[in-house]
């Protein structure tokens, strides 16, 4: 099917469309809690970003929030595999007209929900202009049903990465003792700053024996900017320990927090969901709405 017609065939949502997202979500229409909308990323693939997404959400939903994934790495699906789930529809099918974005949401661990995404559909590795601004429109129709949105952005810097990171009112950025992940999360930092205006990133470390590890390699990107990308500001989030328990959950496909809670990286995740509960973003960071009406001014 031509994408641009099935576009077009979904492009008006009813307020019929409105109540069946709210009754598929199964959330409480009457939520007034501002939604907080994350990019997780990291600029190299392979530091663990999936499995933080996943069990950041399970802590943010054991805190009573209304939650929801986007898999962003939107040609690779990544979020349904390590969960064990299998999607009957998934993004590509909104695109193409034939579901809306709440007939393909995905019940996950606890009360979160899932956007899936495809797999090896090779024209969704790069949206086209008229893609995005349909799925901010999609997810306006979820909004005002949700209190935390995870992006779990794809590897690299990709149209669809930047894309995401932009959409996202916050960014954490993942990365691990590896040479190689310092220096393609710096280059992701940087451009988000110099070409987008991008100023506020929180820095998670992943993958270490401890704080102090973690605080030297945060050191270490934290001085690179400091040096070479003026007014920005590199904050940082906290860390998660290397936990042999995370690839046995892997392996189990489900949550490390939900089938190892005593598990030391998993007593982290609610802390870390604490965190940023109660750290406001900043005053010109965007969120949906604000995202829609930008997607186009910036070159």
């Amino acid at each position: 099917m031509d994408q641009a017609i099935g576009l077009r065939n979904r492009a008006s949502y009813s307020d019929t469309t409105q109540e069946t997202a709210n009754k598929n979500l199964n959330y409480d229409s009457t939520t007034t809690s501002p939604l907080r909308v994350f990019a997780i990323t990291s600029g190299k693939g392979g530091v663990g970003k999936s499995n933080i997404v996943i069990n950041l959400a399970l802590a943010f939903d054991q805190m009573g929030k209304n939650v929801l994934i986007i898999d962003g790495d939107l040609g690779l699906a990544n979020i349904d595999v390590l969960l064990g789930l299998t999607p009957k529809y998934n993004i590509h099918h909104v695109f193409e007209g034939v579901r809306t974005i709440n007939d393909i949401l995905l019940d996950g661990p606890g009360n979160i929900k899932i956007m899936p995404a495809s797999s090896g559909v090779q024209e969704l590795a790069e949206l086209q202009d008229e893609q995005k601004l349909f799925l901010m429109e999609m997810l306006e129709v979820l909004e005002e049903n949700i209190d935390v949105l995870l992006i779990d952005t794809g590897a690299g810097i990709s149209d669809n990465v930047i894309y995401f990171n932009l959409a996202a009112q916050e960014k954490i950025v993942v990365i691990t003792p590896e040479p190689t992940s310092l220096t393609d999360a710096y280059a992701m930092i940087k451009v988000l700053h110099t070409r987008y205006g991008e100023r506020h990133f929180r820095i998670l470390v992943n993958l270490v024996k401890d704080n102090r590890e973690a605080l030297n390699i945060y050191n270490q990107i934290s001085k690179v900017a400091d040096n070479f990308l003026d007014g920005l500001s590199l904050d940082y989030l906290g860390y998660v320990p290397k936990d042999h328990n995370l690839p046995r959950a892997v392996m189990k496909q489900q949550a490390m927090l939900h089938l190892y809670p005593d598990s030391p990286a998993s007593q982290v995740f609610p802390t870390l969901a604490k965190r940023l509960q109660v750290t406001k973003p900043g005053k010109s960071d965007g969120n949906i709405r604000f995202f829609r009406h930008r997607l186009f001014s910036l070159g």
